[in-house]
């Protein structure tokens, strides 16, 4: 029996896990009594994961900081890797808008007939970004990166103003020289500790995507995706041409494979579709494009980073649901109005990062500067859940290849560590 077990693989296992999620949720569809029994067992899950990933993003990163010691250095990091994020960004916005005036998904529906679903909670995230207090979120976004309590930002989770102190922490590191050597054993140990925590968590992977999936299948039903299937085919088509196309064209400039990552990443993507969260992969996901060929400190400094600013998934999905709803309310968007939705999309997709739901809060924030009506977000929030799986593994492959691009801009892309891992595989 326990020779049977080690021959199946932790991928295995979370496939088998998926599958079987899949039909117990068709089994049980409709019993929501039963779902908030296997709810709690992804969320405990999930939890876990998040409960090491502040501490991997601090230590790596004040670390990996210290070792480069030169602040030129990391603002040369910073802003190669921010205007990276901001180009292909906009082109998964631009092909949105390309892939929805194409296919036009909105197109003959009628709202009156589709089911409502519930988005006053993400109404409330809306109001309370648009009434900023500098009166653009965006711009408090900027202010808000310096954080004024560090512990609180701990507590909050909130990873912009964590990466800005490590990045701080680390230079300070490096600045003391030798008396600095305590702390980076120090962080080096808790480092180590913590990736242990993750190998002991991620054996429960499987029963988090089984509990997930199910939960997914039994409350969302067919009654949802039939008349909205046209959105999903749209939105799946335009994310699988985004990877294979666009972000293929940009692996290839940079002498790599978009295949080659995915090939690397295959249990991690696998997991954050399975659970609709990129932090549930964060902490192996630096591990892994270590491995691949991009050093420790272009990693731990770009990843966490592309976390807030680098969501093509998410970006690719706006605009197109955006377009969804004017399309489905028979209301036209000329060219120039369709660039200023590119442009809004691009300001309010960096300003809302840390919000809770930000797709919909984004959505629901630049539907109303454009005069569309909000209303309709009403009516895809159904399949909101199975395109967020879809978008979360876009944005996990897009900042995979985020670390290769600086790397090898940065020419410290280390080609020998990426055949021997590629071959090892």
């Amino acid at each position: 029996m326990a020779l049977f077990k080690r021959k199946i693989s932790l991928p295995m296992q979370v496939m088998i896990a998926l599958v079987l999620g899949v039909v117990v949720g068709l089994l049980l569809y409709g019993h929501k009594d039963v779902a908030n029994y296997i709810q709690p067992l992804g969320d405990i899950f999930l939890n876990l994961i998040k409960m090491i990933v502040i501490p991997v993003v601090f230590c790596s990163l004040a670390l990996s900081i210290s070792g480069v010691g030169e602040s030129k250095t990391v603002g040369r990091y910073g802003l190669k890797t921010i205007v990276y994020f901001e180009i292909i960004t906009t082109i998964a916005i631009a092909l949105g808008v390309l892939f929805a005036n194409l296919f036009k998904p909105g197109t003959g529906l009628d709202p009156a007939k589709l089911p409502k679903g519930d988005i006053s909670k993400y109404e409330s995230s809306a109001h309370a970004a648009e009434h900023s207090t500098y009166g653009n979120h965006f711009i408090d976004t900027i202010v808000n990166i310096i954080p004024t309590n560090f512990f609180e930002a701990l507590s909050k989770g909130e990873l912009l103003p964590i990466i800005f102190f490590a990045v701080f922490f680390g230079l300070g590191i490096a600045a003391i020289g030798e008396k600095g050597k305590p702390v980076k054993d120090f962080l080096s140990g808790v480092l180590e500790a913590t990736f242990w925590m993750i190998n002991k968590i991620l054996k429960l992977a499987p029963l988090g995507v089984f509990a997930f999936i199910c939960v997914t299948i039994m409350t969302f039903g067919a009654s949802a995706l039939i008349p909205l299937l046209k959105l999903v085919l749209v939105v799946v088509g335009a994310m699988v041409f985004f990877v294979v196309v666009v972000l293929g064209i940009v692996a290839k400039m940079v002498g790599s494979s978009v295949f080659d990552i995915i090939k690397v990443l295959k249990s991690e993507i696998l997991l954050a579709f399975s659970t609709s969260s990129s932090e549930a992969v964060l902490p192996v996901m630096m591990q892994k494009m270590e491995r691949f060929g991009s050093p420790k400190d272009i990693t731990s400094f770009v990843i966490p980073i592309g976390y807030t600013f680098n969501l093509d998934g998410s970006a690719l999905y706006q605009s197109i649901a955006a377009l969804f709803v004017a399309q489905m309310y028979g209301i036209h968007l000329s060219l120039p109005q369709q660039l200023v939705l590119i442009f809004t999309l691009m300001i309010t997709s960096k300003g809302m990062a840390a919000v809770p739901g930000t797709s919909i809060v984004v959505l629901l924030t630049t539907l109303g500067s454009m005069g569309l009506p909000a209303a309709g977000l009403a009516l895809i929030i159904g399949v909101d859940r199975i395109l967020d799986m879809v978008r979360t593994c876009v944005n996990v492959v897009g900042n995979a290849l985020s670390t290769v691009v600086i790397a090898k801009w940065e020419g410290v892309f280390d080609k020998e560590q990426n055949k021997d891992y590629l071959n090892s595989i």
